[in-house]
């Protein structure tokens, strides 16, 4: 077994990033038992509770014993965001160390993996409740248009980030964020990267050469899914209440025209086998501009074993080397 070694007060961290049906899960809890670590999840739907089937969240036996944070810990009616995810990732980070056990950071929420590595400091004591308020309400009453024009008067960077609309609750957070402080987003963002990181990662990442292996995988997941019981899980979780964040959660909504009996459960399930092959393809993107990624190709292996055995080198040499 490798230890824990901490030098030059920088935390080591392993990190496996990667798409959906990947086998982040597997692959992190076989290593995390071989290098005496624990695994803080980096995924933005497994931290509410009752969303176990439609976010993959690992079973009791799937985590053989290795302790994992931030996961199952949240109501789906409370939004949560990066800033948190950071602070509380940070936390667990702390405390890991303090067992002298070995950090792995698991998950397919690129933004909090980076924030988090990059020691992105998010100012979230400057809210103002009201206006954000005010701006939910133009949003709801004018529609996206109005908020982009507002936010291209005070911040372009965001709008040319954000112009494609599709996130409204970043683009208001963006508006609201300079009208509480006189400083954009991006301007906070430059100036808290002027801290050095406290982290020293060893990157993994899992992906396929063949985007239809990875299809494949994803398909079987969901048909998995339906299996085990994603409709009655997916009317519970519909018929609460459902914050900003996790009424975003893919396996949900995809369904709610076979409820309202508008379509076939076939023709639901399909589309959320495409919405869940986006979502990949996205992810992909995401992490493909990292450069220090160490990238495993799950379609080139012929078992498991093979997998983790190149794997648990690439964490070996990070060790030795820092």
């Amino acid at each position: 077994m490798v230890g824990c070694d901490f030098l030059d007060n920088s935390i080591k961290i392993v990190t496996i990033a990667g798409p959906t049906a990947s086998g982040k899960t597997r692959l992190s809890v076989e290593l995390a038992k071989a290098f005496n670590g624990e695994i803080i999840s980096a995924d933005s739907m497994q931290i509410y509770k009752g969303m176990q089937i439609a976010t993959a969240k690992p079973t009791i036996d799937e985590k053989c014993g290795i302790t994992h944070y931030l996961m199952d810990f949240l109501p789906p009616s409370e939004t949560y965001s990066v800033a948190m995810f950071v602070n509380d990732a940070a936390e667990c980070i702390e405390n890991i160390k303090a067992h002298s056990k070995l950090p792995f950071l698991v998950g397919g929420t690129g933004l909090y993996i980076d924030s988090l590595l990059n020691n992105i400091k998010f100012n979230d004591e400057c809210r103002d409740k009201a206006y954000s308020d005010k701006l939910w309400q133009i949003y709801r009453n004018d529609g996206i248009g109005t908020l982009l024009d507002m936010l291209l008067k005070v911040d372009e960077d965001s709008y040319l980030r954000l112009k494609d609309g599709k996130n409204p609750k970043r683009i208001i957070r963006a508006i609201e964020f300079y009208n509480s402080t006189g400083m954009t987003i991006t301007e906070q963002i430059k100036m808290s990267k002027l801290t050095a990181s406290p982290y020293l990662p060893i990157k993994i990442g899992l992906n396929a050469r063949s985007r239809q292996f990875l299809y494949d995988r994803i398909n079987r997941r969901v048909d998995l899914m339906i299996e085990n019981g994603l409709l009655e899980e997916a009317q519970d979780v519909l018929n609460s209440d459902l914050s900003f964040t996790s009424i975003k959660a893919i396996g949900y909504k995809e369904l709610i025209p076979y409820f309202n009996d508008e379509k076939s459960l076939d023709e639901c399930v399909e589309k959320l086998k495409m919405e869940t092959r986006r979502y990949a393809k996205r992810q992909i993107t995401w992490f493909k501009r990292d450069k220090d990624i160490n990238w495993l190709y799950i379609d080139e292996y012929n078992s498991f074993e093979e997998l983790y055995r190149d794997a648990k080198a690439i964490i070996e040499r990070g060790l030795v080397n820092g």
